[in-house]
């Protein structure tokens, strides 16, 4: 039986599908692997929350300046 080192897994990337490439030398070889941690790529919730708390404020700014343009170019219009 072959032993992998854990810090050969541990330093490599997954693919998009979570697929980790161990090289040739275990080529046509079985190699069982446990998954001991899985680390998250996105943001956490707090830091979603935050995003959509600045995005709504932002919105509401920028709701209040075209208000403000809008009023000032129909009053233009009177004139």
């Amino acid at each position: 039986m072959t032993k992998v080192d854990a810090r050969d897994l541990r330093t490599n990337e997954t693919d998009d599908r979570g697929r980790i490439y161990l090289g040739t030398e275990y080529a046509n070889k079985r190699v069982t692997v446990a998954v001991v941690e899985v680390e998250s790529a996105g943001p956490d919730e707090d830091e979603l929350a935050a995003a959509y708390r600045e995005a709504s404020e932002s919105a509401d700014h920028l709701a209040e300046e075209w208000k403000g343009a809008s009023d000032e170019a129909w009053s233009g219009l009177d004139e």
